[in-house]
């Protein structure tokens, strides 16, 4: 009889071990999902448990939240991580330019109210690029959302920009339609693949990333919407004041982990946080501009030190 039930007893913890591995499977697997905000559907990536603590990762230009793919399994135990694509990127609608403005003001709405439809009421972000002055305009408007922020080549200083601002800096005081077609450049295929492989280690960045990003700005409508966003770049540096009035006035913990050989976002741009978060930690990677396509292991050990002590 006493054998039985250590028996039955046995069989009943391996059955609890599988259901409890089972539930902690599902709970880290990353789910692909759309919600419907305003006239578009965004697409988005999620994982880990929503009880814990909130990540909300913006990705860059010409990108998605494809770019996360390899950093979300690397948290997902610890935290519950939610990854848009933005409206004209990814798997996200486009809608009509005649319809739908495409500005950096109008999109850090739409994923503002995203995160609002998500029940995200607080959350730490990851901005890179592009998700940098969407991310930095949600700070603003609800500091009190805001628990942290890593910032991977998310620039908001004058002296991050990289030479090549120059020349965008001449077009935006004068933006002629011939100046508009040159800087379509900037999401030709060259250009792409460049972005993701300048500055990096020989062989540590697969093809996969720059090809699908080409694949996408490719689509209908894609390259006319990404020209508007050129264009409007200028409206994210004329904020730089704000935000870094938003840093210096609520000092949210600061991680700014930095592709050191970014052409675009130069290290003194991650350097100059100091000025206005004193406390905030700095650490570079010998990566380029996408730092998680070679990098995605020591930055997440970096945001896991980081997070475990902040929130």
């Amino acid at each position: 009889m006493k054998k039985l039930i250590m028996l039955g007893m046995i069989v009943f913890a391996i059955a609890l071990s599988s259901c409890t591995n089972k539930n902690k499977e599902d709970m880290t697997q990353i789910k692909y999902k759309t919600i419907q905000v305003e006239d578009c559907k965004i697409f988005y990536r999620e994982t880990g448990d929503p009880q814990k603590p909130t990540l909300l990762l913006l990705h860059g230009f010409p990108s998605s939240s494809h770019m996360f793919r390899e950093l979300m399994p690397e948290l997902a135990a610890d935290y519950h991580l939610v990854a848009p694509d933005f409206p004209g990127f990814g798997q996200t609608e486009s809608p009509d330019r005649e319809e739908f403005d495409y500005t950096f003001d109008h999109l850090a709405k739409i994923i503002d109210r995203f995160t609002e439809q998500m029940g995200l009421t607080q959350y730490a972000m990851y901005v890179f690029d592009y998700g940098a002055p969407i991310g930095y305009r949600l700070a603003m408007w609800h500091p009190e959302r805001i628990t942290a922020i890593i910032s991977q080549n998310g620039n908001m200083y004058d002296e991050g920009l990289g030479k090549k601002w120059e020349a965008r800096k001449q077009y935006w005081k004068r933006p002629t339609d011939e100046l508009r077609q040159q800087f379509a450049s900037a999401y030709a295929l060259e250009t792409i693949i460049g972005q993701y492989t300048y500055g990096t280690p020989e062989g540590t960045v697969g093809p996969d990333g720059y090809l699908l990003d080409y694949y996408y700005v490719c689509l209908p409508g894609r390259a006319e919407v990404q020209n508007d966003l050129i264009l409007d770049y200028r409206t994210n540096v004329a904020l730089y004041p704000e935000f870094q009035r938003y840093l210096h006035d609520h000092q949210p913990p600061l991680l700014a982990v930095w592709g050191e050989n970014d052409p675009s976002f130069i290290p003194a741009g991650a350097e100059a946080f100091r000025r206005d978060v004193p406390n905030a930690e700095i650490h570079f990677v010998p990566s380029g501009h996408f730092a998680l396509e070679s990098h995605h292991t020591e930055i997440a050990a970096l945001m896991r030190d980081f997070l475990s002590r902040v929130l």
